[in-house]
């Protein structure tokens, strides 16, 4: 059975499929569910603060939108990045969103499984031809910028890559539609409760 024909079963399967409670619905990557926990209130406040800061500098038709279904059916592919920035028509077509119609997409990292975000989609974004991937991690407050798809090694990556910069470092998104601002200063970090973590004691 080819990838394609995988991936065409697993979004079928996805069409009647109804998340447990505390999931979203799954992303699809490599011939497997990718199954995620809901955000957490702190991650839906980030999403929100960066859309407000970006919408009012994009270009006229350009604007920012969440949990987008992005769908590559050559690579065997569907993610839902937490952020994207494209065309309001790219947007009213039936299904799936083409990323090569993605000018940005950010990614708000999960407590409960980062490595989806550093690494698997660090190698997916490039790949589904996304130019421009920015991840946010109210985990430590910091954020990673990569941009410009490389092919020379033989498959698809990020020519460039600013890693885990502290909140509040000056950040500049530059597209080929302009240079976007983000102040990260404000950017909520989640709390010991969303982390899964116990409460803090003072050792006594």
């Amino acid at each position: 059975m080819s990838e394609q024909t995988v991936y065409r079963h697993l979004r079928e399967l996805r069409e009647h499929f109804t998340p447990p409670s505390g999931f979203t619905y799954p992303e699809i990557s490599d011939g497997t569910f990718v199954m995620m926990m809901s955000p957490r209130p702190r991650h839906q406040v980030t999403a929100k603060d960066v859309a407000r800061q970006l919408d009012p500098q994009l270009p006229d038709g350009i604007l920012t939108f969440e949990a987008t279904d992005t769908d590559d059916d050559g690579l065997g592919k569907l993610r839902v990045p937490d952020l994207i920035v494209t065309a309001r028509e790219a947007m009213l077509t039936d299904g799936p969103l083409d990323p090569r119609e993605i000018f940005l997409a950010i990614e708000i990292v999960s407590p409960s499984n980062p490595s989806n975000d550093y690494e698997v989609k660090s190698r997916d974004y490039p790949a589904m031809g996304i130019g421009h991937y920015l991840i946010l991690d109210p985990r430590d407050g910091t954020w990673t910028y990569q941009w410009g798809i490389d092919t020379s090694a033989g498959r698809p990556c990020y020519a460039n890559r600013l890693r885990k910069q502290p909140y509040g470092t000056p950040l500049a998104v530059a597209t080929d539609l302009g240079t976007w601002k983000l102040d990260t200063s404000e950017l909520p970090l989640y709390s010991r409760k969303d982390m899964m973590l116990g409460p803090e004691t003072d050792g006594t």
